[in-house]
């Protein structure tokens, strides 16, 4: 029997997955049964099965886990993650609501998160600085970038955030993140082109979660995850939403009472800083939102 060894998975569709061992070969392995835990930033024991193939045996105890949701389930996409860069833009106008369930779902896991704004060229910079000056002023920070107008400046500006960290990028289509990527990651397709030969010349290409590695060293790393539309927010308790609000936390434990939801009480201390304009209404409005939406049955 061949020995178990401990791998890093950079890639996943179905039961399918890529996993780098040590010396940075990458082999296509299976898990054993139908059901399938793994997601990409996963180390794993697994075990060669053939010279191209490998099967998983077991999965590593994780640093965190991030999950996406869409109409129909929740599942788990990456875990033993550093850092998260949510990628915004001038044009097209983000979604606060997306933005703040990745800000929510990243402090719950205990992962720091950067936000950036691109295309501060354009005049639609200032309307999309206006927007995020209530994330400024919880303290979140947010950088302003041209990635196509100063490349040089950008890679400046975040290789010292990036360094020797595991990073997800998140960012809407038409933000610049396929840039953003390219300009970090110079072999960017040709780590697309290996992962494909590891999954046997194109099978199981369809878009998903994928590792790239940004020096040779193999300490710095970008993953990103595109074609979904939300994070995923069923493991917090609709009771704890607020604790994971920059914005809110000051006020917490100075309500009337302890178990208050800060919706409706009388003497919540987060609706009296809402009427003095301390926290701003739109993100009251998303924490009322996401309060319903954890609080009822799910819908898959």
């Amino acid at each position: 029997m061949k020995a178990q060894q401990t791998g890093l998975v950079v890639r996943g569709h179905g039961r399918h997955y890529v996993v780098e061992d040590d010396n940075g070969e990458r082999v296509h392995c299976l898990t054993r049964g139908k059901k399938s835990d793994c997601v990409v930033g996963d180390r794993v024991r697994w075990q060669r099965s053939s010279d191209h193939e490998g099967v998983i045996e077991k999965l590593e105890p994780r640093r965190n886990l991030l999950f996406r949701q869409d109409e129909w389930k929740t599942k788990s996409f990456a875990a033993n993650l550093d850092r998260l860069l949510v990628l915004v833009a001038a044009e097209p106008q983000f979604s606060e609501s997306q933005l703040t369930r990745a800000l929510i779902a990243a402090d719950s896991a205990g992962i720091t998160t950067d936000i950036l704004l691109n295309k501060t060229d354009l005049p639609q910079a200032e309307a999309a600085r206006q927007r995020l000056a209530p994330y400024k002023a919880m303290g979140q920070q947010v950088l302003e970038l041209s990635l196509k107008g100063k490349p040089d400046e950008a890679r400046e500006t975040l290789m010292p955030l990036l360094e020797g960290r595991s990073t997800l990028v998140l960012g809407p289509s038409g933000t610049g993140k396929s840039t953003l990527i390219n300009l970090l990651v110079p072999d960017a397709r040709a780590q697309v082109g290996e992962i494909s030969q590891a999954l046997n010349s194109g099978r199981h290409t369809t878009t998903t979660t994928q590792w790239y590695w940004m020096d040779a060293e193999r300490q710095t790393a970008l993953i990103d995850s595109p074609g979904f539309q939300e994070f995923g927010l069923r493991q917090i308790p609709a009771p704890e939403l607020a604790s994971h609000m920059a914005d809110f936390k000051p006020y917490l434990g100075e309500c009337r009472f302890h178990n208050c939801s800060h919706r409706h009480e009388p003497g919540c201390s987060v609706l009296v800083a809402v009427e003095a304009g301390k926290i701003s209404p739109s993100r009251y409005r998303i924490y009322d939102e996401l309060w319903q939406e954890l609080s009822s049955p799910p819908r898959y």
